[in-house]
């Protein structure tokens, strides 16, 4: 028994063996001129002790055969891998997690302070033609919020992205900046159908100062959005000024239907829409999706309320539109003309709805139920029966809509007209034709 506890006591061990070889083999080693000597009376030691040092070794022996086996165990079972992932999973806090390099927390001041200098604050100051208990109509001045990215500068303008519905109507537009700068901004390109819209704000008009407090956004990938992760919102809320929720991209590729803001009709876009849990509120619209970046991957555009209904709010896909935005960026920027100025196409018609279209496979739009003799639609070759579907580029889906449009040109200019013309198998072709715009009949 000594043998096997030499290695946790080796001292002992080499005292007693010497001893014991003394006794053993005294009278032999001493029988060459020596005097033998009389062998020691061995001391016992206390039954107490010895029972407390056996208990200690058993203890001893114990944990180190426990620790190799468990060592062993994990080697063969695969057990490590597991123990590695506990202890990373214990690394991760309720507010912190961790994916490859960049770390995702719930304070997201630190983005807010980096996007917030390139959204703006949309006010839309619209008359609006409204019936009086008499039956009588007057006009009424209406004003509404919402919200803008600014998304390109050119050596002219800064050019700033919305939705339509924003801006639709307007008589006066203006931007305020983060610096609470507040200056008018003129409409560069609009798209009903998609419910987009770029306005431009001369840089003639812009201080130098306001220049420094406000930034050109960066625009993310909206293709490589994952579901659930952080959303941030960020725009005009209730028309208070900027404000921010916070929340997850709850689902993507969804299709979703709104309201025309000129027909009143339901539309639905091919876009399809990203989901988020982050408030869009009323002025939101218009406002900037970012992802933890500090990326735009989206415009805020509408959501769904109801007492059944809470936190489903949408946006238009960034990379979806690029396409759309560049087509709005390169149009010439629109600023409305006085009214004995404005010139005219020359027609007379009513509104193609989404209904009527769909019960009698037409194009949306107007359709021309008169053309006047000698003015512009005349002289361009348009005829009853056309439908008229954009003006430069700019969809038109109502008579509102196109007289909206034509009060940013003059008499004598020429706009180019799309039109669908039907054929006689009851499709309709699609051209585009120049219409010099003539003056208002008197």
């Amino acid at each position: 028994m000594e043998n096997q506890y030499s290695y946790y006591n080796p001292d002992d061990h080499q005292q007693n063996g010497q001893n014991e070889y003394q006794n053993q083999g005294g009278n032999q080693g001493w029988s060459h001129g020596h005097e033998p000597r009389e062998p020691k009376e061995k001391k016992k030691m206390p039954r107490a002790v010895a029972v407390v040092g056996l208990a200690l070794l058993f203890g001893v022996v114990s944990s180190a055969v426990f620790l190799t086996s468990n060592l062993v165990g994990s080697k063969v079972l695969g057990l490590e891998k597991n123990t590695e992932s506990k202890e990373t999973a214990s690394k991760v806090s309720g507010t912190t997690l961790t994916k490859s390099s960049s770390v995702v927390t719930s304070d997201v001041s630190g983005v807010v302070e980096n996007v917030m200098p390139s959204v703006v604050s949309i006010t839309n100051l619209s008359v609006q033609e409204v019936q009086n208990f008499f039956g009588g109509v007057s006009q009424q001045e209406s004003e509404s919020a919402g919200s803008g990215i600014i998304i390109s500068q050119t050596d002219e303008e800064l050019l700033i992205v919305t939705n339509y519905h924003v801006i639709a109507g307007s008589e006066t537009l203006t931007v305020t900046f983060d610096d609470e700068t507040s200056l008018e901004a003129n409409i560069k390109g609009t798209d009903s159908e998609h419910d987009l819209a770029v306005i431009a704000v001369p840089l003639d008009t812009i201080s130098s100062d306001t220049m420094e407090a406000i930034a050109v956004a960066t625009l993310g990938d909206s293709t490589k959005l994952q579901i659930g992760e952080p959303a941030i919102v960020i725009g005009n809320a209730l028309g208070y000024g900027q404000s921010v929720t916070t929340g997850v991209i709850s689902a993507l590729n969804r299709q979703n239907s709104a309201t025309d803001a000129q027909t009143g009709e339901e539309v639905t876009s091919d876009i399809k829409l990203i989901q988020t849990d982050a408030a869009i509120n009323p002025g939101n619209s218009g406002g900037a999706l970012v992802n933890a970046n500090g990326e735009v991957v989206g415009i805020n555009s509408s959501k769904i309320a109801g007492t059944t209904v809470e936190g489903m709010g949408y946006a238009i896909p960034i990379s979806d539109v690029m396409d759309i935005l560049d087509n709005l960026m390169s149009q010439k920027t629109k600023a409305k003309v006085p009214e004995e100025k404005k010139g005219y196409l020359g027609i007379t018609g009513f509104d193609v709805t989404a209904q009527n279209a769909e019960q009698f496979g037409m194009p949306t739009g107007v359709y021309i139920d008169e053309v006047t003799r000698g003015g512009g639609a005349d002289d361009a070759g348009l005829t009853k029966g056309n439908v008229i579907t954009a003006i430069n580029g700019t969809r038109v889906e109502s008579m509102d809509a196109l007289k909206s449009e034509l009060e940013y040109y003059a008499a004598g200019e020429t706009v180019s007209v799309t039109v669908s013309i039907p054929e006689n198998n009851g499709e309709y072709s699609e051209k585009t034709v120049d219409v010099t715009l003539g003056k208002a009949a008197k």
